[in-house]
């Protein structure tokens, strides 16, 4: 069916002969715009006919020159979240267009393609966003009425696209809805077995006991309860996290729960016994001796849920009640621990003790470490914050020894935390802290020395210009001979003193005469280095140093100025925070 509209598409765009009709008056013949226009009409039809989206995107590849001088070197379909290259008359795009369309972020942009003048990466987009990307080229610049008329089939393309995108998910929905229907009865007549048999209320203490007997945990709770009640059933921790989730219908992402909104939930669902109904979810707390543990909930969009259905929910919660008590009392005991190890490695163990106490509590001290000390300025370093801090760890993937002190939290690291402010700032909704990392440890005795590192990093942080963030102690250059309690006044009055006019003059004529500098210094004087780093020509680099030269009155030849210069440029950068 593909191929005849190909063909339709090929004849409908076939010229009309003089000799069709020998009847009526001569019809005038067509301009090559009026041809143009006739093929870009006859593609657009063909394009809303076809239901494939791979079909489509090679369609709009192959009469792409319907829109004028162009040539089409590369489709792309998103799928699964990422942009998959399409063959163009059996070839694949180069990997320089593919690797720039992703570059592009959903965005439209230039194309560089060898011996094509022009060249251009046209998103196609509909109401749901993104479908692809069709890349266009010409040897000369498109006019007004081409680049118009190459917005015409790229906005027809995109438009067939979607129609394509909305069947296929039409055609999915329905597959899954028939699914669901099928797994719902099979369920509801499992269930009606069930009651006919034993009766409902012996199948629920029966099922519950089976879960607690096997040691089942959350998982166990909410597939049993799944299986009794054919509706989905989830549980989340107290702050409106998913924990797990049994049955169709989860979304992906979770929503991110909002604070103050699950506070409001929680009291109000604490205020009643039993179950209550939240919106689409009956709701349940999982809460032994009266403290709140997490949520157990049954999705009822339907409003179907009856008495059976309640009593199922209770008993369901009453048994997670007794697993999360259990688990909370596991971490209590593996947190005070993991606390009590990271003390003693930060002040000094014995290493053969130390190896083993870590095996013990299942953390690898044997791999590189990291020592990683947190500051955020709105929160003392208590039980809560530490537990935020440990979080965010777990979050980006890092696998630490926890504890804390006075005023900072501080991890024992076998990850270099790259992503840790990023994710704490998530987790206590500011940017307002400061994280201080050490150097990489080899060995259980360098602990003590690279927490020191650590809090010397922190300590950078705080007395530069951007207090906010992470720094690296291996990445600190300069400072790194510096000890604490130094005098920032002097290192400001050494900046001025060496890079004052400069400075002076970049504010004034928003110049980077200092930054130049610094990248000179950073590529060891290298020009062709420097001009790459700096994306500069190298004559316009030979410029600036020359002016550069004339404003600060010091002479890079000179081995003592360029001495100054380049330590000058490293605490203008390092501990200033690269500004005036």
């Amino acid at each position: 069916m593909v191929g005849s509209r190909a063909q339709s598409l090929h004849h409908h765009n076939a010229g009309w002969h003089p000799t069709a009709s020998r009847r009526g008056p001569r019809r005038p013949a067509r301009t090559p715009a009026d041809h143009a226009l006739h093929e870009l009409f006859a593609l657009s039809c063909a394009l809303l006919g076809t239901p494939d989206e791979v079909e489509i995107l090679r369609l709009a590849m192959d009469h792409v020159a319907a829109a004028g001088p162009y040539r089409a070197e590369a489709g792309y379909l998103k799928v699964g979240g990422d942009l998959v290259p399409r063959p163009r008359n059996g070839q694949m795009p180069a990997l320089a267009v593919s690797r720039r369309v992703r570059e592009l972020a959903g965005q439209d942009g230039n194309v560089t393609v060898p011996g094509r003048r022009w060249g251009r990466a046209l998103g196609l987009r509909g109401l749901e966003g993104l479908h692809g990307y069709l890349v266009v080229t010409s040897r000369s610049r498109p006019t007004e009425a081409e680049r118009s008329s190459l917005a015409t089939l790229v906005r027809h393309t995109a438009a067939a696209l979607s129609v394509a995108f909305a069947h296929r998910r039409r055609r999915e929905d329905a597959l899954e809805l028939r699914r669901l229907r099928e797994e719902r009865t099979a369920l509801q007549r499992q269930l009606i077995s069930v009651v006919a048999e034993l009766g409902y209320e012996r199948a629920v203490h029966a099922l519950m006991a089976d879960v607690a007997a096997s040691g089942g945990g959350e998982e166990a709770v909410t597939r049993a309860l799944h299986r009794l009640t054919g509706l989905p059933a989830l549980v989340e921790d107290r702050f409106g996290r998913l924990r797990t989730w049994t049955g169709p219908g989860r979304p992906d992402p979770y929503p991110e729960p909002d604070p103050f909104r699950q506070d409001e939930m929680l009291h109000a669902v604490a205020r009643e016994a039993g179950a209550v109904r939240i919106k689409d979810r009956l709701v349940i707390l999982v809460r032994p001796h009266g403290e709140i543990l997490g949520v157990l909930a049954l999705v009822d969009t339907r409003d179907e849920a009856d008495e059976h259905t309640v009593l199922a929910l209770e008993h369901a919660a009453t048994s997670l009640a007794r697993e999360l008590a259990h688990l909370r009392n596991l971490a209590e005991v593996e947190l005070r621990l993991h606390r009590e190890l990271a003390d003693d490695l930060l002040a000094g163990t014995d290493e053969a003790s130390a190896y083993a106490r870590s095996e013990a509590v299942g953390h690898d001290l044997h791999r590189r470490h990291y020592v990683v000390v947190v500051q955020w300025s709105n929160r003392t370093a208590d039980d809560s914050f530490a537990q935020a801090v440990g979080r965010a760890a777990a979050a980006v993937g890092m696998r630490s020894l926890l504890t804390r002190r006075s005023d900072h939290v501080v991890l024992v690291s076998g990850d270099r935390p790259h992503a840790l402010y990023e994710a704490l700032a998530r987790e206590t909704g500011t940017r307002s802290g400061t994280i201080g990392v050490s150097g990489p440890c080899d060995s259980a005795e360098e602990i003590p020395h690279r927490y020191q590192e650590a809090q010397r990093a922190l300590e950078a942080r705080h007395h530069s210009r951007d207090r906010y963030g992470t720094t690296f102690f291996d990445e600190l250059g300069l400072y790194r001979i510096l000890g604490p309690g130094n005098d920032y006044r002097e290192l400001q009055t050494f900046v001025q003193e060496w890079l004052g006019q400069l400075i002076d003059y970049d504010s004034r004529h928003h110049a980077t005469m200092v930054e130049t500098l610094s990248g000179y210094f950073d590529c060891g004087g290298n020009y062709d280095e420097t001009a790459d780093c700096l994306a500069i020509h190298r004559s316009t680099l030979r410029y600036r140093l020359q002016r550069i030269r004339d404003i600060s009155g010091h002479d890079l030849a000179n081995v003592e100025d360029r001495l100054n210069l380049q330590v000058a440029t490293r605490v203008w950068k390092i501990m200033l925070g690269g500004t005036g």
